[in-house]
C-alpha cells in the first residue's frame, strides 16, 4: 500500500506511504493519489482534504530508481501521466485541500504542497526545488505557483540554486500559510482541517474557482466572474443558514450546499 486513506469529521486524510524512500513517488503511488482525489471529489461527506506524508518526510519527489529504470516509465510519461493530473485535480476540486508538511518536501513533493490551498508545516520541515541538482527543470506546477507566491527573482534563485528553505523562512516569504512547532503539528493540522470542513464549503469552493483564474483575467472579467459566483453563493443553503444563525445568535451548521 502506497497511500493511506482515512476519514473523520468531514476530513479525508491522504497519507503518502513509502517512508522507506521518504515517500518519493512511483507510478503506483501517483495513480493511487489521483484515484483517491477523485473519490474525495465525488463524496459529499468529504468536506476537506489533507495530504501529508508518513514518517520523517512529506515527499522527496520522484523515485529516481523508477525514473532511471530502462523498463520503467519515460520522463514524459512521469510528468504527463503521474504529476500533471495530480496538480490539475488539486486545483479543480472545489473543496479545501491542505498540505500537512511533516518533513522535507523536495522536487515534485514541494510543488504538490505549494499547489494546495493551504500549506501548514512543522518548524523542522523544509522545502527544496531539487531539480537543478540533477539537470532537470521544476515540474508539478513549480514554475507556475512558486513565482506567484514569492516573486520571480526569489523563485528563480530557489529553482536554480536548489537552496533549502526552512518552514519559518517559507512563511516569511509567503511560500506557505503557517509553520508550527513539531509537537503541536498534528493537533494544529487536525484543527485547521476540521475547521475548514465545518465551514460553508460550497462558498469556499467558489472562492477557489475565482482564485484559479484571477491572475489571467483582467479586472472587468474578474468582476463579472465575482458577480456570477456571488449569485450562486447567495442562492445556496449555506448562505441561508449563515444568515439565519447570525440573526438567531447561534452557531451555524453548514452542509456545503
Amino acid at each position: 500500500m502506497t497511500l493511506i486513506q482515512e476519514f473523520k469529521n468531514g476530513v479525508c486524510t491522504l497519507t503518502l506511504s513509502r517512508p522507506q524512500v521518504f515517500n518519493s513517488f512511483n507510478k503506483e503511488m501517483a495513480f493511487a493519489l489521483q484515484n483517491a482525489l477523485d473519490e474525495c471529489e465525488k463524496d459529499d461527506s468529504v468536506r476537506a482534504i489533507v495530504i501529508k506524508g508518513e514518517g520523517k518526510a512529506f515527499c522527496a519527489g520522484q523515485d529516481l530508481a523508477e525514473a532511471t529504470d530502462p523498463n520503467g516509465p519515460e520522463m514524459q510519461s512521469i510528468v504527463k501521466d503521474h504529476y500533471n493530473p495530480i496538480i490539475e485535480r488539486i486545483r479543480s476540486i472545489e473543496k479545501p485541500i491542505i498540505a500537512g508538511v511533516n518533513g522535507v518536501a523536495a522536487g515534485a513533493g514541494a510543488n504538490i504542497a505549494l499547489a494546495c490551498d493551504l500549506t501548514i508545516a512543522k518548524e523542522s520541515a523544509s522545502f527544496i526545488q531539487a531539480f537543478s541538482k540533477i539537470g532537470l527543470i521544476p515540474d508539478s506546477g513549480g514554475t507556475f505557483f512558486l513565482p506567484r507566491l514569492v516573486g520571480t527573482q526569489k523563485a528563480l534563485a530557489l529553482m536554480m540554486t536548489g537552496e533549502k528553505v526552512s518552514a519559518k523562512d517559507a512563511v516569511a516569504m509567503n511560500m506557505i500559510y503557517k509553520a508550527v512547532s513539531d509537537d503541536s503539528f498534528e493537533e494544529e493540522l487536525t484543527k485547521l482541517a476540521e475547521n475548514m470542513a465545518s465551514m460553508p464549503t460550497y462558498g469556499l469552493g467558489l472562492t477557489k474557482r475565482a482564485m484559479n483564474v484571477s491572475f489571467t483575467n483582467n479586472l472587468t472579467q474578474q468582476l463579472a466572474l465575482e458577480e456570477q459566483l456571488q449569485t450562486l453563493a447567495g442562492n445556496s443553503a449555506d448562505f441561508t443558514e449563515g444568515v439565519n444563525a447570525f440573526m438567531e445568535k447561534r452557531s451555524p451548521v453548514f452542509k456545503g450546499k
